[in-house]
């Protein structure tokens, strides 16, 4: 499924065939749309959403800052009446255009002001306009508090730094057909740097036409084409974008429906993963645990620990995809049984075994656990995450304490002997990277990985 998180679809524009657009978005895969009016079209805004709440269409109201010139205390009284029906999700889209300058600065900054009390008032999310106003849209998001209900930038065209604060702020940054023109490509940088955890997909229609139907009329069926630009530009598949930015939008404008299913067995691009528990013996700061239950749109967090016979149900044909990682949200020999009976049986069928630790799979089972594993994993991808003992007791703070980081080299050595090896380490302040990748390729002679501590999966 697609959302497209801004569209505009009761401008005239879709006055002729408002329905076949709807339709041709349904076709599409869309599955949700946000669509956005100034207080003028309040209502007309209100009742298209009401009239189509089956599809999944929703509406977000806001005086936008070309009109901010008009702005008064009446419109505000008539703005809180609006955002209070349940089907508007958000305040939007207002902010700060320095490009046209339709409205005076000060005005501008003014009602920008407003408005973001006004969500905090009502509990929403804001939709932010920012163009060529980078410094003061980030200015007045921090001093009027909106990190306490969050939001977007829509539209995103702004700068790497841009980006990066207004993810600290917790906001999303959204893209929309810009992503795809042949002159963006600074656009699909920023988009491949920040964390697809934090990213929306939009058409922003009837404006912005994809560079595939560059000319015509926008549309959200065409939020695809920036959904397959996004998916080149994080090396994810089309099914990946969706899911992730779905349950972005779902989670920013509390649309659709907030259930989710647990997940034993989930595909990222062509692997398949396995959530075999969520126990670890590490208590990283970094560890996606701590502050969410999913990862690429799955859910992870399980209630409790899947058998054998769950999990191979889960997987299916292993052959169907490149390989099957024992990952999930904890450590996954912590339940080495479990472990070898389903690797045994990927490998029956066809499949390649992948797991990802922390290496501390000896110490777990006070023994060398390696040589009972040995046929039944071709890879495995070992956390190292630290140049040195100290450093790692810091970081990963191992339930083993002292010695676990040398446990953990010796871990990588003996499992090379059977098996390809690579070292991950997460790129966190203080870690010294090139001294890692030495220790990997040159001490413990296999591979070696940098992660980025707020990009999972």
């Amino acid at each position: 499924m697609l959302i497209d998180s801004h569209a505009h679809l009761t401008m005239p524009q879709f006055d002729e065939d408002r329905e076949e657009v709807l339709g041709r978005a349904r076709e599409a895969g869309v599955g949700h749309i946000l669509t956005i009016g100034g207080v003028e079209q309040g209502p007309s805004v209100i009742e298209f959403a009401g009239r189509h709440q089956d599809f999944g269409v929703y509406a977000a109201i806001g005086v936008h800052p070309h009109e901010t010139s008009t702005l008064s205390e009446g419109s505000v009284r008539v703005l809180q009446e609006y955002i209070s029906d349940p089907r508007v999700v958000a305040v939007g889209e207002i902010g700060l255009d320095y490009h046209y300058k339709h409205s005076p600065v000060p005005a501008q900054q003014e009602a920008f002001r407003r408005q973001i009390r006004v969500a905090r008032e009502a509990g929403l999310p804001i939709i932010v306009h920012s163009r060529e106003a980078e410094e003061d849209t980030l200015k007045i998001l921090k001093q009027e508090k909106a990190d306490e209900v969050g939001g977007v930038i829509h539209c995103f065209s702004g700068g790497i730094d841009m980006a990066r604060t207004a993810i600290s702020l917790g906001f999303f940054i959204s893209f929309s057909g810009s992503l795809t023109f042949k002159n963006a490509a600074s656009l699909r940088e920023i988009a491949r740097l920040i964390p697809i955890e934090r990213i929306l997909i939009e058409t922003d229609a009837p404006y912005l036409a994809p560079q595939q139907v560059r000319g015509k009329r926008n549309e959200p069926s065409y939020v695809r084409f920036v959904a397959q630009t996004l998916a080149e530009v994080k090396g994810l598949n089309l099914d990946d974008i969706g899911r992730i930015t779905s349950h972005n939008a779902m989670q920013l404008f509390s649309m659709g429906s907030s259930e989710a299913e647990e997940k034993i067995a989930y595909r990222i691009r062509d692997s398949l993963y396995l959530n075999i528990t969520n126990r670890c013996t590490n208590t990283c700061g970094f560890c996606v645990r701590f502050y969410s239950d999913f990862v690429k749109g799955h859910k992870l967090r399980i209630a409790s620990e899947p058998t054998s016979g769950e999990v191979i149900r889960a997987i299916g044909d292993p052959k169907n995809c490149r390989e099957v990682v024992f990952c999930g949200y904890g450590e996954p020999l912590i339940r080495l049984d479990l472990v070898k009976e389903v690797a045994a049986w990927i490998k029956e069928h066809g499949g390649r075994v992948r797991v990802n630790t922390n290496g501390q799979g000896n110490l777990i089972h006070k023994r060398n656990i390696l040589p009972e594993l040995k046929g039944l994993v071709d890879v495995y991808s070992v956390s190292l995450n630290a140049e040195n003992e100290e450093k790692y007791l810091e970081i990963c703070k191992p339930v083993f304490g002292l010695g676990t980081y040398r446990a953990v080299k010796e871990f990588i050595l003996e499992a090379g002997k059977s098996a390809e090896v690579s070292v991950t380490v997460v790129d966190l302040p203080g870690v010294d990277l090139p001294a890692c990748r030495k220790i990997a390729q040159e001490e413990l002679k296999v591979g070696f990985r940098i992660r980025y501590y707020d990009e999972v999966g």
